[in-house]
């Protein structure tokens, strides 16, 4: 869709507030997708929250298995490193602004843990479902080739016009695109407005979408929003923001394509029925989740 010919500004229908839980080793987060106020937005999953004092979440994510789905990392503050079970290998360090896409397909343990112990740990993790033709592809983008997908700050483009910075990590903004490779269309957007600014974008029809607030206040698609809740859209074709000149705001803007097919999840397994998900315990269990057969990194 050409930028100026949306029409149909998209309402916000929910207003989800985030629950604060614990994760990994007793991480602090706020999750706001995949909850029981809001168990999926599909094709997405989670949204989870981190943002803490260095110190206080050293013990980080410890091994950890997936199967079904794929996750995106972002990092605002803080460095996290991401090491996969096999081999012990390094995957990748994510700085500052940083972003990494990892497809899990049919299996893969990996830890998630801070690599700094001053200052603050700020970033999200999302839950991306798979279908289910490709729930037990071998653990890499198809098309990408990699099990990971590694984009410091300096790999992610900025839009910045007008009193706002997007910076756009999966989609297109004003002719800047993403350099993440989705498998099932989508967009993956960090947007700040400055106080009195205003920002638009198109949301093809029939996607699901959804903004998360972490700083600051604004109207989005005319909707009060505030830190730690998901404005969930309904039907349109583009999404607005806008802002007081008392206050900024930034939001993380994510829409995609549903999937549309049954959605079983337990823990860190997604699959599209209960069998599937009984398998997937007993190969965690017996040792065959991650193919030993699978090289990742080739």
């Amino acid at each position: 869709m050409a930028v100026g010919t949306s029409t149909d500004l998209r309402p916000v229908q929910r207003v989800v507030r985030g629950t604060h839980v614990s994760d990994g080793a007793g991480v602090p987060i706020c999750r706001s997708v995949g909850t029981p106020d809001l168990r999926n937005l599909d094709p997405y999953l989670m949204l989870d929250e981190l943002k803490a004092p260095a110190h206080m979440v050293t013990a980080g994510f410890p091994d950890h298995p997936h199967r079904g789905f794929e996750t995106c990392s972002i990092m605002l503050e803080g460095k996290m490193e991401h090491e996969d079970s096999v081999g012990n290998k390094v995957a990748g360090v994510i700085g500052p602004g940083g972003v990494q896409w990892m497809t899990a397909g049919r299996g893969i343990v990996h830890s998630e843990m801070p690599k700094v112990t001053e200052g603050n740990l700020w970033g999200f993790q999302l839950w991306i479902n798979l279908p289910k033709k490709d729930k037990m592809v071998k653990p890499r983008h198809e098309t990408d080739r990699r099990l990971y997908q590694d984009y410091q700050a300096a790999d992610i483009p900025s839009v910045d016009q007008d009193g706002v910075t997007v910076r756009v990590m999966a989609g297109s903004h004003k002719g800047t695109t993403g350099p993440i490779v989705m498998r099932n269309p989508g967009l993956l957007m960090d947007v700040m407005l400055c106080k009195g600014a205003s920002f638009s974008q198109d949301v093809p029809r029939g996607w699901n979408g959804f903004a998360y607030v972490c700083a600051g206040s604004g109207r989005i698609c005319g909707h009060q929003g505030s830190c730690e809740h998901a404005l969930v859209f309904g039907p349109g074709d583009h999404v607005t923001a806008t802002t007081s000149d008392e206050e900024g705001l930034r939001f993380l803007l994510i829409a995609g394509q549903p999937i549309g097919e049954p959605v079983v999840q337990y823990g860190p397994f997604v699959m599209n029925t209960q069998s599937e998900i009984q398998k997937a315990f007993v190969d965690f269990q017996t040792g065959r989740l991650q193919n030993p057969e699978d090289d990742v990194w080739a």
